[in-house]
């Protein structure tokens, strides 16, 4: 009998999309195959605390896992000779090997980087993006800086820092309104699913957003309006080996607000997932050659929700940004993307799983 393949399952984190991050992960864990994983269960609460829960997906998702009386307090260790889980009991710690880490976290402080250096200094095979790939794709303007670099069409842009935004306000608002047309959208840089944006459609409401952003973090990105579909492809595999990579068709989200809101996509039910996109069989074909590209330019790997803009009147395909961990809910696009592509749920975190314990090391 082949043995299991020991996994830690990450969920939570000290982020704004905590909640969503407990409600992916409890899907991961319905979908994993137990005849081949061990799974470990690692629970992150909002103020940081680290605790290995052994409780149920349902607890996971309804926020109850915290209140586990089985919770034990754990750290992954970055000493590449322990290669796993330091589990607290008491006065006891024991070492719980690991062979693969799955970190189901959105946003900051799992999402861009962080995590991923953690087991990247420990040595343990991670699912998803690297570091370097997590934090361009998170930080917007650098993700918007190498778009450039690499002539991939997206939308006019500028951004500030905290120091600009609080000292020369009158002058931030003169350079952005130079540089773009209302309305304008503004965005913390690193902040992840809609989270403290906002359409701005005159200097008084650029002026609150501005503020709304930097509340969210010390980068605030501007960019220009676009009229047209919002449309999303997925996008897996590994640079290094490059017969694994492929991307999906777009699916497309009719949004039940202004625009694509973070409550829109986890909370209320309003939006309608399409798949394909309602576009015509060339411009689906446009799009998904278009991810493929995005994929490689930002250093990519495991896997990525690559989201773009169909311009209305000219058809002009926009990236707008690229999502490292997407979510997993049952309205999630990405599984919904990749069940229409062949691959079911359980297939999908296999095949996820896989990827990262044969990637080659040092690559992304």
């Amino acid at each position: 009998m082949t043995e299991k393949l020991r996994v830690a399952l990450l969920f939570g984190g000290v982020s704004s999309e905590h909640e969503i991050s407990c409600v992916s992960a409890s899907a991961w864990v319905r979908a994993l195959d137990t005849t081949k994983y061990d799974v470990t269960l690692i629970g992150i609460t909002k103020a940081g605390r680290w605790l290995r829960f052994a409780g149920t997906p349902e607890e996971m998702a309804d926020g109850r896992w915290e209140q586990h009386p089985g919770n034990l307090p754990c750290v992954i260790s970055p000493d590449r000779q322990d290669h796993g889980l330091l589990l607290r009991e008491g006065d006891k710690t024991t070492l719980v090997p690991i062979d693969a880490a799955v970190p189901v976290l959105h946003g900051k402080n799992g999402e861009d980087g962080t995590v991923q250096g953690l087991l990247a200094l420990a040595d343990i095979p991670c699912v998803g993006c690297g570091l370097l790939g997590s934090a361009v794709c998170m930080d917007k303007a650098v993700a918007n800086t190498l778009m450039d670099a690499n002539g991939i069409p997206h939308c006019h842009w500028c951004y500030t820092i905290r120091a600009e935004a609080e000292c020369q306000r009158e002058a931030l608002l003169k350079r952005v309104e130079g540089r773009l047309d209302y309305p304008i959208f503004v965005k913390p840089a690193n902040a992840g699913s809609s989270v403290g944006i906002t359409k701005a459609h005159d200097r008084e409401q650029l002026n609150a957003a501005i503020d709304k952003a930097l509340a969210e973090d010390d980068k605030v990105v501007f960019e220009e309006f676009i009229r047209g579909q919002e449309v999303e492809c997925a996008a897996i595999g590994n640079p290094d080996d490059p017969a694994t990579v492929w991307t999906t068709r777009p699916g497309e989200i009719l949004a039940g607000d202004e625009f694509y809101t973070y409550d829109d996509k986890y909370k209320n039910g309003v939006s309608k997932t399409v798949i394909p996109a309602r576009l015509p069989d060339a411009k689906l074909d446009e799009v998904k050659a278009m991810a493929y590209r995005v994929y490689y330019a930002l250093g990519c790997s495991g896997l990525s929700r690559c989201d773009f803009f169909v311009e209305d009147g000219t058809g002009r395909v926009l990236c707008n940004e690229v999502n490292t961990m997407p979510g997993f809910t049952a309205i999630s696009m990405y599984p919904k993307l990749m069940e229409s592509a062949g691959l079911d749920f359980t297939a999908l975190t296999d095949r996820l799983i896989t990827l990262a314990v044969t990637m080659r090391k040092g690559a992304y």
